[in-house]
């Protein structure tokens, strides 16, 4: 990749670069000049509590300003717990640190799910997913820090009743698209592996 320019053009809550690049092309030659605008978000650490004794997930529910934007019809969106990975922190730590303020549980143990590109074409964010052991009982309600503006809605759900919301389209981003999924063809092995 060869980058003739690049420019900061927002540096608000979104910051946006946008570069004036080439890159070699399968059959050796090299692309005409190409203007793309990239999101620069970073890496962000997602978690799904599951509850094995009770077999239990937690879903926080709160509003998204890119899901109403696109007009979807229920701009409060069912999803993991997850965070930005600030300076000095590592993904583990930002996964237990947001399922306390997000979802008032204490993650036990982790189990690594994946680490994908949310959108590749656009943006530089990079998840590092988990599934959390908790003790689901008596979990649930409003948190969120004031600081953040954050009003979040905790729920616990019956592993099936969850992975019935994934197959009806209840569930509509991919961390927890691909949590669900994962749970669901892992929740025997993790189950057995973290109740002994």
């Amino acid at each position: 990749v060869k980058v003739k320019n690049q420019e900061r053009i927002s540096d608000g809550y979104l910051k946006v670069t946008r570069y004036l690049l080439t890159h070699e092309q399968y059959d050796g030659d090299w692309t005409d000049s190409l203007s793309r605008e990239v999101m620069e978000r970073g890496e962000v650490a997602a978690v799904l509590p599951f509850g094995p004794v009770r077999n239990e997930v937690i879903l926080i529910e709160q509003f998204r300003v890119g899901a109403w934007s696109a007009e979807w019809p229920q701009p409060w969106l069912l999803e993991c717990v997850a965070g930005i990975v600030e300076e000095g922190e590592t993904v583990e730590e930002v996964v237990c640190r947001e399922a306390r303020e997000e979802a008032g549980c204490k993650i036990l143990q982790l189990e690594p799910i994946a680490r994908y590109f949310s959108t590749p074409g656009a943006c530089t964010e990079l998840v590092s997913l988990f599934c959390g052991r908790v003790d689901s009982t008596g979990l649930g309600g409003i948190y969120g820090l004031e600081t953040e503006n954050e009003d979040i809605f905790a729920t616990v759900w019956s592993l099936q009743d969850a992975l019935s919301a994934l197959r009806n389209g209840a569930i509509c981003n991919s961390m927890t698209l691909i949590a669900l999924q994962w749970l669901a063809d892992q929740h025997g092995r993790i189950t057995e592996e973290w109740l002994g």
